[in-house]
């Protein structure tokens, strides 16, 4: 028989093993980092302006600190990449551009936060194509990139001009060689996007601007935007509104100093301190008064529930969530800059 001693000793070790566990697989715990016992979480991004700036700002700014939150930055080179890991439990927040949102329409990801609006997207046509307008498109070979947001400023077009996706012949080609087959005639037109079009510029001086995104605002626009897990955003609600809250402050003050921003997510990346230079010229950016005020009266719903429908027609999105499932519309307008709460 064991003795009284031992029993005790094993039961000890017992609870600080389960002790240990718990803080090793809880997300978004309360563990102390040795910053005053800063929140800690995981948040991905992409290494472009848009993907980066946000928490750029955020660092440089110290809204972090200021909020009580300690982030580990990990770099993807894709929207659905970081999902994945959301849905692993391996990332707590990641950056989504807009040709991956019916991710979180189909309930993989929750949206936080609108970052900021596309400008870039635009359907072009070839002098000489005969082109002049969306309905011209019938019957045209079309170059995209498929999946990405010329796709969709593409099926906006076509729809605005009543036609179907088979009413043109798409042809599918990864977003550099759109450039090489337009600038060389292989095709009649391109959907696609600034700045690869300045380079199509080059060779194609004349060439027509049929669609681009700002035709469809405010109506319908591509936001780019900040994920959180779906269990994340239902367990810690608190924790959502702290990083939240940081995401609101950065973004106004990017809203403020749009040049400067571009500076600072180049020292963020590590680039060339002019190499991002002109990156605002192809986004909206809004305040959060703006953005609070759209969504409360039920425009960025509208959008998302707007851009389900083009990835349905896309064929990407069979079945959506309405955008209320989704974007945390409510908790957004909650978050305090910042938030401490």
């Amino acid at each position: 028989m064991k003795s009284i001693p031992a029993v005790r000793r094993r039961t000890a070790g017992l609870l600080m093993a389960l002790a240990l566990l718990t803080t090793a697989t809880a997300c978004g715990d309360d563990s102390s980092d040795g910053a005053g016992g800063a929140r800690k979480v995981t948040f991905g991004y992409i290494a472009d302006y848009s993907g980066s700036v946000a928490l750029a700002v955020a660092q440089k700014q110290g809204l972090w600190k200021k909020a009580g939150v300690t982030p580990e930055l990990r770099v993807f080179t894709n929207g659905p990449l970081q999902v994945t890991a959301l849905g692993t439990g391996s990332l707590d927040f990641g950056y989504l551009g807009p040709g991956a949102l019916w991710l979180p329409a189909s309930g993989r990801a929750s949206i936080v936060s609108v970052n900021m609006l596309g400008l870039a997207d635009r359907v072009i046509a070839r002098p000489g194509s005969g082109i002049e307008k969306p309905a011209d498109l019938k019957g045209k070979k079309v170059a995209v990139a498929e999946g990405t947001s010329g796709d969709m400023i593409l099926d906006l077009a076509l729809n605005e001009a009543g036609l179907k996706p088979d009413d043109v012949t798409k042809v599918a080609m990864d977003a550099s060689t759109v450039v090489t087959a337009f600038s060389s005639g292989q095709v009649d037109a391109a959907a696609t996007w600034y700045p690869l079009i300045d380079t199509m510029k080059k060779k194609v001086p004349d060439l027509k601007e049929i669609s681009q995104t700002q035709d469809y605002y405010p109506e319908m626009t591509f936001p780019n935007v900040f994920v959180t897990q779906p269990k994340l955003a239902s367990g810690d609600p608190e924790l959502v509104k702290k990083v939240t809250g940081v995401l609101k402050e950065a973004g106004d003050w990017i809203a403020a100093h749009p040049e400067e921003s571009e500076t600072v997510a180049a020292d963020f990346l590590k680039l060339p301190a002019g190499q991002l230079k002109g990156s605002t010229k192809y986004v909206k950016i809004l305040p959060s008064a703006e953005l609070t005020k759209l969504t409360q009266d039920g425009t960025v719903d509208g959008w998302f529930d707007g851009l389900s429908g083009v990835f349905n027609r896309m064929g990407k999105l069979p079945k959506a969530d309405k955008a209320s499932d989704y974007y945390l519309g409510d908790l957004y307008t909650a978050a305090g800059k910042a938030d401490r709460s």
